[in-house]
């Protein structure tokens, strides 16, 4: 960020945030390309694909601590500084969650039994559907600016958190049909690696949850 970076916040608080998370979304995309390395158990793309997960948690860190260290005390805006660190702390939790996710399943060689992938892929993709459409408030609240917090625009947020929200309890009913399909063919695990495995799925669906309250401090933000 660097030079200017003031000169960004006095426009507009929002673009270091939005930039940051669309550096987030990238971190779960890229969980998506490493996840079909896993299945194919192509362990070298999938350490490739780690490392990208990890380059990009770490960018992600970098800009969570320049905007921690340049966001001005007073922003003579309809928002607070400590609702703007909120929703940061919140984008911010996403990347690491996939950081972890890719590193506990590359440490130990590990991946879902066959039978179980499908349902895996199905809940990682909504999961990542509920990140966007983080991402995609996020990204509106230039136009909230533009108005004052007022009118249409505001409506449209709230939408698109309604949308989150909705998404978010969709990936919660893919993960318990996922525990429970997991369950069935737990017999065929290692009893380390299924702890491992239902561990994994606890942190996926925390990845949609993290997008949710990033969500939910956006909704904070419009009522203000």
């Amino acid at each position: 960020m660097g030079t200017g970076f003031l000169g960004i916040f006095a426009s507009s608080p929002f673009k270091p945030l939005q930039a940051h998370m669309q550096t987030v979304q990238s971190a779960s995309l890229a969980l998506v390309d490493f996840i079909d390395a896993v299945f194919a158990e192509n362990w070298s793309k999938a350490e490739e694909a780690y490392q990208s997960i990890a380059h990009l948690e770490s960018q992600a860190d970098a800009q969570k601590k320049d905007i921690r260290l340049h966001l001005p005390k007073s922003l003579f805006m309809p928002v607070s500084r400590s609702d703007l660190l909120s929703l940061l702390a919140a984008q911010d939790k996403i990347a690491n969650k996939a950081k972890d996710i890719s590193g506990i399943l590359l440490g130990r060689r590990l991946k879902f039994p066959e039978n179980v992938q499908d349902e895996y892929r199905a809940f990682l993709n909504c999961c990542c559907q509920t990140i966007e459409q983080a991402m995609l408030a996020v990204g509106a609240f230039d136009e909230l600016l533009e108005t004052g917090f007022k009118g249409h625009e505001v409506k449209l947020v709230e939408n698109m958190i309604l949308t989150l929200d909705t998404l978010e309890d969709e990936s919660d009913k893919l993960q318990r049909k996922l525990r429970a399909k997991l369950y069935e063919h737990e017999e065929q695990l290692n009893p380390v690696d299924a702890i491992f495995l239902y561990e994994v799925i606890k942190w996926t669906g925390d990845l949609a949850d993290r997008a949710q309250h990033a969500g939910h401090c956006l909704q904070l933000l419009v009522a203000r």
